[in-house]
């Protein structure tokens, strides 16, 4: 008994140890977010900066939940992270000023529409499942192109900004540092709940379907249903980042609706590593940051993310998150 006593007692020792040590870098990265707006202006950047870091990293996290977890190419995401864009604009430029009801209203605009669309575009697989995602968010592009009276046409939608938030006693103004710290309340709760869910029999379903679709068919699982489910999550967590995106400028387009911002997504999710939950924060930064300094020097920023792209491809396929674990685990 003392034996068996002192081998439980051991191993719940190494469990704990373990814990710890994953918690560290969470502690860490927790830390650094917190104290952005101190140490960031010291290397040159600037708060806004990180808070376009922050917006792609939760709009590519929520892409991921389909992409990484369920195994959904979607080439059509930017529809939801325009929709939600155009919902918190509108909302401002002439319902209301509160901001977080017009996040609000954005965030379930585009969600909204996801869980609506996504039964649809499961009905397919592979490439026919992208094809139809991609025309779904074209069609709301040209629609936001096209309604000049209502959407600003190919001029974007102006005339709206991020008002102070009122609390009883207490007005927070949102100016760039303020706003940092609403977007990153905003994207640790979108992380908390994507982390929460794949982390639930939910989650692990997801993943299962990702590894072997035709198996869960056998066994009698809906599939569809489930994937539609992971597309609708996906959907609300991307329109929330179109949400924050559009007070960041006090601007949106129709490029917010574009297939290429579909695809500057993808390309955060295979930067960082697709199959890591933090791998899209990673790819995010790598893209804004070489986004933000390239452009300033030449129109084509595009071409050095292409270049990076395709070297990540060859030398890292598993992203730079799945390098770092595979070297961790060598």
């Amino acid at each position: 008994m003392s034996t068996e006593a002192s081998t439980m007692e051991r191993k719940g020792t190494v469990s704990a140890k373990s814990n710890m040590q994953q918690r560290y870098p969470l502690i860490i990265l927790g830390i650094a977010l917190l104290t952005v707006p101190f140490w960031l202006p010291l290397l040159g950047g600037y708060t806004d900066l990180a808070s376009r870091v922050l917006i792609f990293a939760l709009a590519a996290m929520g892409l991921n939940l389909l992409l990484g977890f369920t195994g959904g190419l979607s080439f059509g995401h930017a529809a939801y992270f325009g929709l939600g864009s155009y919902g918190t604009g509108l909302m401002l430029a002439n319902y209301t000023h509160s901001t977080l009801l017009s996040i609000l209203v954005g965030t379930v605009v585009g969600g909204v529409a996801a869980t609506l669309l996504g039964p649809i575009a499961v009905r397919r697989r592979g490439i026919y499942f992208s094809m139809i995602t991609i025309a779904i968010g074209q069609m709301f592009y040209f629609i936001a192109v096209r309604w000049n009276s209502f959407t600003g046409g190919e001029d974007g939608l102006t005339g709206f900004s991020r008002q102070p938030i009122h609390l009883p006693g207490y007005t927070i103004d949102l100016h760039s540092t303020n706003y940092y710290y609403l977007v990153l309340i905003c994207f640790a709760g979108g992380a908390w709940l994507l982390w929460t869910i794949l982390n639930s029999p939910l989650g692990h379903l997801f993943v299962a379907i990702r590894e072997n679709q035709k198996r869960l068919t056998f066994l009698g699982i809906r599939v569809d249903l489930y994937i539609a489910i992971s597309f609708a999550i996906s959907g609300f967590v991307v329109a929330l980042a179109g949400s924050l995106d559009a007070l960041l400028d006090n601007f949106t387009s129709p490029d917010n609706l574009r297939y290429t911002l579909s695809g500057n997504l993808l390309i955060i999710c295979v930067l960082g590593g697709m199959r890591n939950f933090w791998g899209p924060l990673v790819g995010a930064f790598i893209f804004v940051l070489v986004q933000d300094y390239v452009s300033s020097i030449t129109q084509n920023w595009m071409t050095v993310i292409g270049l990076i792209f395709i070297l990540s491809v060859i030398f890292f396929p598993l992203g730079v998150m799945g390098f770092f674990r595979k070297r961790s685990r060598a």
